[in-house]
């Protein structure tokens, strides 16, 4: 990254038969179902997105780096998730309430009776979820989130809900790669992080962040944040910021004025 100031990042934004079209209060209402939208850098091995969500996602599973370099020339897929809302009984599925062989996770599918096998977790808002490379996964409707991943988009998906594509047809699936990657472990569920320390992995690391006085901002030395704002409004560096804004801040930059107008709550992000 050139410069030498915050840098804001523009959004993508990616229609989804799972979307909304209600985005408030981060994003002006759209006129196309948006499930994500995405914040990238080429500077950064960090892809931040936010999801909305009116039906549940397919139940899907990523590769770890060593299994995407292997097949797909890409880096895997480590992600997590803070929750910034959810309707009540709103919930997410992580991992399967039996072990299941190949064989019978295949068959699953096929019938479309995998979901009877999920196991559902309830969310709130502030919630946080760690989702590794190999967890079989979904995200159920009425869920707004933050996710900040590694920055590659291979999904594999073992089941799709009967859905068709835009194009009339089913979305394709992935069974061959979902198996090959997919672990059985027990996941914990989500946490109610008593800490500002959200996530710690070989890939990242996510704080939270909060102010309501003057102060100043002090960049990583060696490595680029992504300031990821979620409430509040104010300026960064000379620039105004406000919900559903993302800054990319240059490393071993001098420290900077940050001016909350109103008490903000942020997320920060950096290359582990």
């Amino acid at each position: 990254m050139t410069g030498a100031a915050p840098l804001r990042l523009t959004p993508s934004w990616h229609e989804k038969i799972w979307g909304c079209y209600d985005l408030a209060p981060l994003f002006p209402r759209p006129d196309r179902r948006i499930g994500e939208v995405w914040f990238a850098s080429q500077d950064s091995p960090i892809l931040v997105k936010f999801l909305f969500t009116s039906d549940k996602l397919s139940v899907q599973v990523h590769p770890d780096d060593a299994y995407a370099l292997a097949h797909e020339n890409s880096p895997g897929k480590t992600e997590m998730w803070y929750v910034l809302g959810a309707r009540p009984g709103s919930a997410v599925a992580l991992g399967l309430t039996q072990r299941l062989s190949p064989d019978r996770l295949r068959e699953a599918s096929a019938a479309g009776d995998i979901e009877r096998y999920l196991r559902w977790f309830p969310v709130q808002a502030g919630d946080v979820i760690f989702n590794p490379p190999g967890t079989l996964h979904s995200i159920g409707a009425g869920v707004a989130l933050c996710e900040v991943q590694q920055n590659s988009d291979l999904t594999y998906r073992l089941y799709d809900f009967g859905r068709l594509g835009s194009d009339g047809l089913p979305r394709p699936l992935h069974i061959d790669k979902a198996l090959a990657v997919l672990r059985q472990d027990a996941h914990p569920g989500p946490c109610r992080p008593t800490s500002d320390a959200l996530a710690a992995c070989e890939h990242f690391v996510v704080e939270r962040m909060r102010r309501d006085a003057p102060g100043h901002y002090v960049p990583h030395a060696a490595r680029p944040n992504l300031l990821i704002f979620l409430e509040g409004a104010g300026v960064l560096g000379a620039q105004p910021y406000q919900p559903g804004d993302v800054f990319q801040i240059p490393p071993a930059l001098p420290p900077f004025e940050w001016l909350p107008a109103s008490p903000t709550m942020a997320l920060r992000a950096y290359a582990s």
